[in-house]
């Protein structure tokens, strides 16, 4: 495994205390004792406390109090009060140091903690899609608008089922753990659904009844569920999600649209109707990309959206997931910085292998089986 070097304003913090110390002696001997340099060299220990642990900060403290002997001594002021008073100034920056270097300790040991906590929840709530699935080769991104956050408000998830793969995008509303509850509250309902329900709009059904039940109107979730029929047909129910992109495999891009558009999950209490299905080819050679509102509304530095439809041709790339990574980073550059929002992406193209009869039950079960 190669070995990360620490960052450069890392480099210059772990050297600033010798640094600091170091200048400040070269500093005293040159000026003299007139000036009075001597309690500068509790500067050391105060920043070895920013990056080092307490018993690096007390060597440094150790340093720091013989250096100041020494030069107090060059400087003819021992005995002198000036001299016990720079000595206690490095002992009690020192002892300072060590203090907050341990609580340090302790909050980047309990970070760890919910860092590893947070992957496990990762795993279970957005486990990887399958490779495959039935026709469909799938491969999925998320990118957090946190450098430090491993989950959020998006989800995604395909299933295999008997009645076709089926697959879900969403965004819930807000952000932080209510978010995370959400949607775990959604995909589980979207996982037991898409296998037992024999129409898409049985699965919406449930996945609202099932948000309803668990949240009481707190929460809602723009979603988009999609079912790949093996007639080359595929079934959308849009609960006011962003259109899905089509690529068909001539390069050009679509957007399909529904007949009438729909609240998101969560609102159905308001007496809103349900969305209509609606159905668009999708044959082999195809590409379907799902996506949140983070792809779309990235802005660059001028305020401009990201134009997903001048960049389907990303898409090109023979490996899906190599086509999406590429997609992914093009989305980050465009933003010039990091995202305001998460971005998840699900890309299935059609390849049109394990179309025949029986694979999507065969499929179904494989998915079904796994851990």
């Amino acid at each position: 495994m190669a070995v990360r070097n620490p960052p450069s304003g890392l480099q210059v913090l772990t050297w600033m205390p010798a640094g600091v110390m170091g200048v400040v002696a070269v500093v005293d001997v040159l000026a003299g004792p007139e000036v009075g340099y001597l309690p500068l060299v509790s500067l050391g220990p105060a920043f070895s406390g920013l990056v080092g642990g307490w018993r690096r900060t007390a060597a440094t403290g150790l340093a720091a109090l013989l250096l100041c002997l020494c030069l107090g001594l060059y400087d003819g002021m021992a005995g002198e009060p000036r001299a016990f008073t720079a000595m206690a100034s490095v002992a009690g920056v020192t002892a300072a140091g060590v203090a907050a270097a341990v609580v340090r300790g302790r909050r980047e040991a309990e970070l760890a903690s919910v860092r590893s906590i947070a992957e496990v929840a990762q795993r279970v709530l957005l486990r990887p899609v399958p490779l495959t699935a039935g026709p469909l080769q799938a491969a999925v991104s998320y990118t957090s608008a946190l450098a430090e956050a491993r989950i959020g408000g998006d989800l995604y998830e395909v299933v295999s089922s008997p009645h076709g793969v089926r697959v879900i995008v969403g965004d819930v509303q807000g952000k932080g753990l209510a978010a995370v509850e959400t949607a775990a509250v959604v995909l589980g309902a979207f996982r037991e659904a898409a296998y037992d329900e024999p129409e898409l709009t049985g699965v919406g059904a449930w996945l609202e009844r099932s948000l309803d039940r668990e949240k009481d109107g707190e929460k809602f979730v723009t979603a988009i569920l999609a079912e790949v029929r093996r007639d080359q047909q595929i079934v959308f129910l849009n609960y006011g999600h962003p259109a899905p992109m089509l690529v068909r495999g001539d390069g050009s891009a679509d957007f399909p649209v529904p007949p009438s558009f729909a609240l998101p999950l969560g609102l159905g209490a308001h007496g809103a109707d349900a969305p209509e299905p609606f159905r668009v080819l999708f044959a082999p050679g195809d590409q379907l990309l799902l996506y949140t509102d983070g792809v779309t509304e990235a802005r660059d530095e001028a305020g401009r959206f990201y134009p997903l439809d001048a960049r389907a041709h990303l898409l090109k790339e023979a490996d899906a997931h190599g086509a999406l990574e590429a997609l992914r980073e093009d989305v980050v550059r465009h933003s010039a910085g990091p995202l305001h929002d998460d971005a998840a992406m699900l890309l299935l193209r059609y390849h049109g292998h394990g179309s025949g009869s029986g694979s999507g039950s065969d499929a179904a079960r494989a998915v079904r089986s796994a851990p």
